[in-house]
């Protein structure tokens, strides 16, 4: 039996391709995850142990932590005097204070090199001969005066620098140039995610990032014969309550767990579109074998005849599907190997440096491959098999087409109906739950597609009924024919459509959803937002020097200029976010509706505050509440107004000169500017001059805005577009092995109807429309189902998103009506092909 397995699947090439192609799809997407992902994480595992060789012990204090009072106590870091001790500690060869923050660097024509949130600033700590352990200077040396800074390579090549030239660099204040002394290499995390790294003269470090005479961090190295563990608990009784101390050994084991739990996120990710593709292409494995096996019921019913049981065909049929299994993870493992490379040089082209290292191939990757694409062959093949093996022999012999029994359809109607209308209701149930709701309807939307799957044959026969129709005015009898062909076995038709109605459930969905958000956050952007500019860092998130009020306010044409900086104020008792505004400005640059009260009482030094927040704490206007600011100042404030709250503000608002008096460091995130004349090229380069050209400061537009905040949905919708992309190619090749099937079936009925009359163009057309009616099936149901999820996936998140109302794509659901209808044509050019060249005497003889 196993050597008639072999036969059949030698005989039959050209069907078992399209599943060795789906099989090797699926496992090429799970081996390429995993061999990527272990390659990664190792490679950056290594750097991260490289990056502490010949570190004993690293100490770390980010200073003053707030106290009861919510007061910041102690130092802002670790002290000169702390090092010094630290360097007597017995066993110590050597100590390095560590300084960082954020530097961006401008090339010669001004515009930031790298990445913005990975561009780095350090200082320069020699300890032995002048050289500093985790940069290898390639050219000059290292900064030791307060106008010197040394590059790291890649950024110096990016911006033509050569040592004993003038480099502009900012920070967060304004931009200042220094001569540039070396260029050197390093494993800096910064560099290697496509920033770039200076190194500052740690005076100068000091006094940018921190305080004079402060470090972030101290690096330790031991003397030969003293331990880590030594070092380490003598250096501890020496630091303050804020300060953590670590050996090297413990950070790299930490980093390299933090590094895989990292990779497990990715790979999870990834993992989801392999788990979508060998899903669908579990549909296309099983129409193959029934296909497969149709063909050979005779031959099988003879076996049966001649002394096979019917666990020996049933095992014939399943080793056949293990043999096809076995060959397509062995070409999806060599396939998947492939992708790793060519996702390790795509990461390297977005200018993110992939730390030098082998490609891992580890063993469990080889199983995992191999088992995944062997089980999931022989797990589809395994329904055919049975159905098969269950065939009396004299009934075999006597027709190769047996229909289903009533009982086994009316039975499968039920079980469909069953789940579908639990789906149904435990998706709407999670739908009402609302933002705890999600995982839920993920549970509900799971047995409302199983139960969809099992009720597709009986949906086919009325959704395709409805067209037929239009089918029999438009193309004659080609059309009606195809409306019949595609509803004869609607088991066929039904597993077909099922790729593709998968696929469009999940892109519909998220369709859905992302372009309501979309379109939410727009009018967020566009409706709150009175600014013609936003003025940032271009690292996201990271903090304005206040010097850039004074700037932008003396910029020429700029008519208003607000900060939007946020403080922690102790309010009646309780921390809470208190926004800092320009009360003069605000009503110009922002979208402010008082619901009480008067937007100018904000000048007057009274607090606004959310009518939501006031509802909820018994606040209104007159009230007044206690306050006690970050340096310890306390005082009494009024509401003046009460406003509806958006997003641009926190519940608490204050004119900023009051938030200021009491912290000279605040947190600056954007400034909002408005301009003469509106949103100009002209206007933009006023604010970048006001500015002083400074390479490391972003100046964004409302269209820059919009982009940003819808960045991140963007991205989802490209890689859900990628995944039908996939769930196309499948269902292509199951379109075309029904469409064989088919034409295989009914080669003595093709050949009637060309003996009739019917010529081979009209063939043809019957055919394609056949593929076109089951891939629309498929269509109009994923549609119908992805837009009904986003529906109820929307209600869990419209609390959380302001202005939120659901809107349906119809240009997009169009479009994807139309990419199934083109898979149906693509997917018909070969069977339409081989049906209109069939022989007419030929196939009329044909049994």
């Amino acid at each position: 039996m196993f050597r008639t397995a072999l036969r059949n699947v030698l005989a039959h090439k050209a069907r078992l391709l399209m599943t060795v192609l789906a099989v090797t799809l699926g496992v090429a997407f799970v081996s390429g995850t995993l061999v990527f992902t272990d390659t990664l994480s190792k490679a950056m595992s290594n750097q991260s142990a490289k990056s502490y060789e010949g570190v004993a012990v690293s100490v770390t204090d980010y200073g003053r932590a707030r106290g009861e009072d919510g007061q910041k106590q102690g130092d802002p870091g670790i002290g000169q005097q702390t090092l010094d001790k630290v360097k007597a500690v017995k066993g110590v060869d050597t100590v390095s204070g560590r300084v960082q923050g954020f530097a961006g660097v401008g090339d010669r024509s001004g515009k930031l090199i790298g990445s913005g949130w990975a561009n780095a600033g350090a200082n320069f700590a020699p300890v032995k001969d002048g050289k500093d352990p985790r940069y290898t200077f390639t050219e000059g040396s290292g900064p030791v005066k307060d106008d010197q800074i040394a590059l790291d390579k890649d950024s110096a090549t990016k911006g033509e620098y050569q040592v004993g030239d003038k480099v502009r660099v900012a920070t967060n204040g304004p931009v200042r140039e220094f001569t540039l002394t070396g260029v050197f290499t390093t494993e800096d995390g910064a560099v290697n995610a496509g920033g770039s790294l200076v190194l500052f003269d740690t005076k100068v470090a000091q006094e940018l990032y921190l305080q004079p005479g402060f470090y972030r961090e101290l690096s330790i190295s031991a003397k030969a014969g003293t331990t880590a563990d030594q070092i380490l608990a003598d250096v501890k009784p020496l630091l303050s309550k804020t300060a953590e101390a670590k050996t090297g050994a413990a950070l790299a084991a930490e980093q390299a767990k933090d590094i895989e739990r990292a990779m497990s996120g990715m790979s999870t990710g990834l993992l989801i579109f392999a788990g979508v593709s060998l899903f669908v292409g579990i549909f296309l494995i099983y129409n193959t074998f029934t296909m497969l096996v149709a063909q050979r019921t005779k031959e099988l019913a003879l076996l049966r005849a001649v002394g096979a049981n019917r666990g020996q065909v049933k095992r014939s049929v399943l080793a056949e599907a293990g043999v096809v299994g076995l060959v397509s993870s062995v070409i999806g493992l060599a396939c998947g190997i492939g992708l790793a490379v060519a996702m390790r040089s795509a990461m390297e082209l977005f200018d993110a440096k992939i730390p030098a290292g082998s490609l891992i191939i580890a063993p469990a990757t080889v199983l995992v491959a191999l088992v995944i694409g062997v089980l999931v062959t022989m797990l589809a093949a395994w329904l055919p098999a049975r159905r098969t093996a269950k065939i009396a022999p004299v009934a075999a012999m006597g027709s190769v087409h047996l229909p289903a029994t009533m009982k086994s359809l009316v039975l499968r109607n039920i079980i469909g109906s069953v789940l579908a209308v639990i789906g149904i209701g435990v998706v709407l149930l999670g739908a009402g739950q609302k933002s705890d709701g999600r995982t839920t309807i993920a549970a509900g939307a799971f047995f409302l597609i199983i139960g969809l799957f099992v009720l597709l044959p009986m949906l086919s026969r009325p959704v395709i009924a409805a067209v037929r129709p239009l089918l029999e005015k438009v193309f004659g009898v080609s059309g009606k024919l195809a409306a019949q062909n595609a509803v004869r076995n609607p088991r066929r038709t039904a597993v077909t459509a099922a790729s593709l109605t998968i696929g469009l459930t999940l892109v519909t969905a998220m369709s859905v959803i992302g372009i309501t958000v979309g379109q939410a956050v727009d009018r967020l952007s566009t409706q709150n937002i009175k600014a013609d500019y936003r003025v940032t860092m271009a690292g996201e998130g990271m903090n304005l020097d206040k010097s850039v009020l004074p700037a932008l306010e003396k910029g020429k044409g700029v008519t208003a200029v607000s900060p939007k900086t946020m403080e922690i104020v102790r309010i009646g008792g309780d921390s809470r976010t208190v926004s800092g505004v320009n009360p003069a400005a605000l009503d110009a640059v922002l979208n402010v509706k008082t619901t009480a009260g008067d937007l100018a009482s904000l000048g007057q030094g009274k607090l606004m505050v959310s009518a939501k927040e006031a509802q909820k704490r018994g606040l209104s206007v007159g009230s007044t509440v206690d306050a006690q600011y970050d340096d310890g100042g306390k005082g009494k404030l009024q509401v003046g107004a009460l406003f509806d709250g958006k997003d641009q503000l926190e519940d608490y608002v204050l004119d900023n000169k009051i938030l200021a008096a009491h912290n000279e460091s605040q947190y600056l995130p954007e400034v909002l500017v408005k301009v003469s004349g509106g949103t100009s090229a002209a206007g933009q380069q006023a604010v970048v001059d006001a500015l002083g050209k400074n390479p490391a400061i972003k100046v964004s537009d409302k269209a820059a805005m919009r982009n940003e905040m819808a960045g991140m949905i963007n991205t989802s919708l490209n890689i859900m577009y990628g995944l039908l992309g996939m769930a196309l190619i499948i269902a292509v090749l199951g379109v075309i092995n029904t469409l064989a099937m088919s034409v295989y079936e009914r080669q003595q009925e093709i050949g009637m109807l060309r003996a009739v009359g019917l010529d081979r163009g009209r063939v043809k057309n019957m055919i394609r429309l056949e593929a076109v009616v089951i891939s629309l099936f498929g269509a109009v149901l994923g549609i119908g189902v992805g837009v009904f999820l986003a529906w109820a996936g929307g209600r869990t998140i419209a609390g959380s998103v302001p202005g939120y109302e659901l809107v349906i794509p119809f240009d997009r659901i169009g479009i994807f009506f139309l990419l199934a209808g083109l898979v149906g044509v693509l997917a018909a050019m070969w069977p339409a092909r081989s049906a209109a060249r069939l022989n007419m005497l030929t196939a009329i003889k044909t049994e």
